[in-house]
Order: structure tokens, then sequence, then C-alpha cells
């Protein structure tokens, strides 16, 4: 099952996503109930969700990781 989560679990007070994936605490409780078209629909919306978050994870994700060295960088 594709998940965001990146282990940088804390809620941001302001907006209620996670400052590491972007989802809710409703999303996260109830991820595994999802389907796999809810999940990725949800999925689509992460990235938008984490501009809005102040505070950003301080160290390389493994998504990011893996984005760089598919890229070549």
């Amino acid at each position: 099952m594709e998940s965001p989560c990146i282990l940088v679990c804390a809620i941001d007070d302001r907006t209620g996503f996670c400052f590491g994936c972007g989802r809710t605490r409703e999303e996260i409780g109830s991820w595994t109930l999802y389907t796999d078209a809810e999940r990725h629909s949800i999925m689509q919306t992460l990235p938008a969700r984490l501009e809005t978050v102040e505070r950003k994870p301080r160290r390389e994700t493994r998504r990011s990781r893996l984005a760089r060295e598919r890229s070549g960088a």
C-alpha cells in the first residue's frame, strides 16, 4: 500500500496538516480503510497542502531522495 508518510509526524495547528506528509489527522487514522482510488486522490493534493505549512522537514525524505536519484541529480 502506497503511503506518503516520511516519519515526520506532527500536525500544524494552523492548517491541520501533518508537517511531514500533508495529511490530516483523520486521513492518517483512516489511511488503511481508504480504497486505492481514495488514497491516490488524497496524495494528489499533498504537494499543495505542504506548501501551506510553515515548518518543513529538515532532512531529505526517502521520496525526495528517490526522485533526485531518478533524475540523475
